[in-house]
């Protein structure tokens, strides 16, 4: 047997006892019919704590971008304008094309998320009848490939400044937003004042099993309703969802900051190592997520690297990488590309977790770099 210390993704947490309770517990009705009295209280709540009009609950985030796209960018043949790197473009399946027929134009994400302002300025159509219309722009915060990076304050407004000369709707995929709230030490709504919709995840880093919201104006969410009921996210009774959302929201999210001293401590162990295969800029990482680098020198790969840090050897369980009674300690972690591993700290990683996290993953590295050595 081995413990397992999952540091896949924020997405792999449970509910909740309060959760289950709460949805064991929840008053329901038909949402469609707009008469589910959890659901609407939920979107009260997400909406007044964005700031923003109203909200809309739907089952995914991937849904709430898509829904955005279908509302901003109503014709076809329209184009929104994202970072190379933006969820929107790398994990949704290319859903803005095949369902919405938008056109995601890309400019380059800088390590910090952002991406530049006049080259978005300088992208933007839709005079020339040759070329499609620029009708939204889209940013990640906080962003998942760069690492879990809060975008400046500064930065969204300027962008929200932008867009708003050129009378173009700004979306955030705020799917760790809280992340972001929790970094800056300001409220979400303060972040999100320049965009004109914003969709919120529940089930990432906040421990919830289903479910984001999509918030803006009330008439953006008239129209977001529809293409909901278009995509077949009519979830009926959902308060039975939405109450662990709710949960969620009081429960978790102000224990955020906790996830985030976690991913810092495991970062300085692993930059403290001073390996040269393994290293982790701990002066650049923000949140809950800790990405290590593999040298570019190094025989060994990302992939390589997760399958021994799945296996549990002999050696291991004779020494100190092992819990009090004797098992194995398996860290589960993803990789961004060949050499780069994402671990992801969140709720259910305690500190006990997070030393057995730290104790199999100090072995491994050593051991691979004694046995692979960098490629002169």
């Amino acid at each position: 047997m081995a413990y397992i210390v999952d540091l896949r993704s924020d997405t792999v947490t449970k509910p909740t006892e309060s959760m289950k309770h709460a949805m064991v517990n929840s008053a329901v009705g038909d949402d469609v019919f707009g008469e589910d009295p959890t659901v609407n209280a939920l979107e009260s709540k997400v909406a007044n704590l964005l700031g923003k009009q109203a909200a809309l609950f739907v089952p995914s985030g991937t849904m709430a971008n898509l829904i955005a796209i279908m509302v901003h960018c109503n014709k076809r043949g329209s184009e929104a304008i994202v970072g190379n790197l933006a969820h929107i473009y790398k994990y949704e399946q290319g859903g803005a094309a095949h369902v919405a027929g938008v056109l995601l134009s890309t400019v380059q994400n800088k390590p910090d998320g952002t991406f530049d302002l006049q080259e978005v300025e300088n992208r933007i159509r839709g005079s020339d009848i040759h070329e499609p219309i620029t009708s939204m722009v889209a940013i990640e915060n906080t962003h998942n490939v760069c690492g879990g990076k809060v975008l400046p304050l500064q930065w969204i407004d300027e962008l929200s400044e932008l867009c708003k000369r050129h009378s173009i709707p700004l979306h955030m995929d705020g799917a760790r937003l809280l992340n972001a709230s929790a970094y800056l030490e300001v409220p979400a709504e303060r972040i999100v004042r320049g965009c004109d919709s914003v969709a919120l995840c529940f089930s990432k880093g906040l421990s919830a099993p289903v479910g984001s919201a999509i918030v803006g104006s009330c008439h953006f969410i008239q129209q977001a309703r529809r293409m909901r009921k278009m995509l077949g996210g009519g979830m009926r009774q959902s308060g039975v969802l939405a109450a662990a959302a709710i949960v969620a929201l009081d429960e978790i999210a102000p224990k955020l900051a906790l996830d985030h001293k976690r991913a810092q401590r495991l970062g300085k162990v692993i930059e403290g190592l001073f390996l040269k295969t393994f290293s982790v800029d701990v002066a650049s990482q923000h949140t809950n997520m800790v990405l290590v680098r593999i040298a570019e020198h190094s025989p060994l790969c990302a992939e390589s690297v997760l399958a021994r840090l799945a296996q549990v050897s002999l050696a291991e369980t004779q020494g100190d990488c092992k819990t009090p009674d004797d098992e194995g300690v398996i860290v589960k972690a993803i990789c961004f590309n060949d050499k780069t591993i994402r671990l992801t700290l969140h709720t259910e990683i305690s500190d006990n977790d997070l030393w057995l996290a730290i104790m199999k993953i100090t072995y491994v590295f050593k051991e691979l770099e004694a046995a692979h050595p960098l490629i002169s």
